[in-house]
This record gives C-alpha cells, sequence and structure tokens, in this order.
C-alpha cells in the first residue's frame, strides 16, 4: 500500500529514550482516503516498508506535537 493513499495516520512508540532513532515507533491507526479503517497486518506491513516516513512522524511527534 501506498503510504500516500493515506487520508489519516497516527503513530505510537514515540519516547524521548528512544530519541533519535525512533526504533520503537510505529503506525498504529491508519484510514485510507475512502474512510477504510486499515487491519492490523496492513499496519504493520506499512511500518516495515516505510522506516523513513515513521522516522519523520516521529520527529514531528515529539518535537511539535503533531
Amino acid at each position: 500500500m501506498n503510504i500516500k493513499s493515506l487520508l489519516i495516520v497516527e503513530i505510537d512508540g514515540v519516547g524521548i529514550f528512544d530519541y533519535p532513532d525512533f526504533v520503537n515507533a510505529y503506525i498504529s491507526y491508519a484510514e485510507d482516503k475512502s474512510g477504510n479503517v486499515l487491519t492490523d497486518e496492513q499496519l504493520s506491513q506499512l511500518t516495515e516498508d516505510n522506516q523513513e516516513f515513521i522516522q519523520e512522524l516521529a520527529h514531528e511527534e515529539m518535537f511539535w506535537g503533531a
């Protein structure tokens, strides 16, 4: 699944103890543009396939409270 096809993405596992790598960060919830909620399997695959995106979200969460 293409990360750009998602409308809502939430991450968890972000903590200061994990900075700067955020290896514990993962996508915990996501919806596609049609409003379909992704399954746990899809969330796991997205996390595995998009580590750079997870890093960006984790940094935003940590520093901007996004």
